[in-house]
């Protein structure tokens, strides 16, 4: 199934600081991208994070800009990752996730030392359930997002078109 917006929540987690913090942090964020593309996320920093990490970028959806965000992504079988958009429980999607959703053909993830494009897939149902309980598995703190908003928190199955 094609990337799908669902519904935002009515409640969630508040991101201390909102935009003001995010700005802040930009800097920050372009230098794990820098270093997660020098090293092919083998820096001593993504290790002590004991969690798949991986690069997307999409195309903005306001902006039409490149965007690049690191993310944990969970291998799936040979070709396929899945990721998952809780925004820390948040009632609004990240918008990582927008992105995807109105620019569907403009999505690249980078795994280690690999980039490549990819298509995107919104799971669903007892398929979505299962990827979510997976993950969870690897990393605790996803089990906890669930909780803090009553948004169905989107899991995307990112499968290799090529590179």
């Amino acid at each position: 199934m094609p990337i799908e917006k669902t519904p935002e929540g009515t409640y969630g987690t508040k991101m201390p600081g909102g935009k003001f913090l995010a700005r802040l942090l930009e800097p920050l964020a372009k230098r794990q991208i820098d270093s997660y593309r020098k090293t092919g996320g083998n820096s001593r920093m993504f290790r002590m994070m004991k969690r798949p990490i991986v690069l997307v970028t999409t195309k903005g959806a306001r902006s039409d800009l490149e965007r690049t965000v690191t993310l944990n992504g969970f291998a799936d079988g040979e070709d396929a990752w899945l990721v998952v958009a809780p925004n820390s429980g948040a009632a609004t999607h990240p918008a990582w996730f927008l992105n995807m959703v109105d620019h569907p053909d403009d999505i690249w993830l980078e795994v280690g030392s690999r980039k490549m494009k990819v298509s995107g897939d919104s799971l669903t149902g007892r398929e979505r359930e299962e990827a979510y309980a997976l993950v969870t598995n690897v990393v605790k703190q996803y089990a906890g997002y669930v909780k803090k908003t009553d948004r169905e928190i989107p899991v995307v199955r990112l499968t290799r078109l090529s590179g």
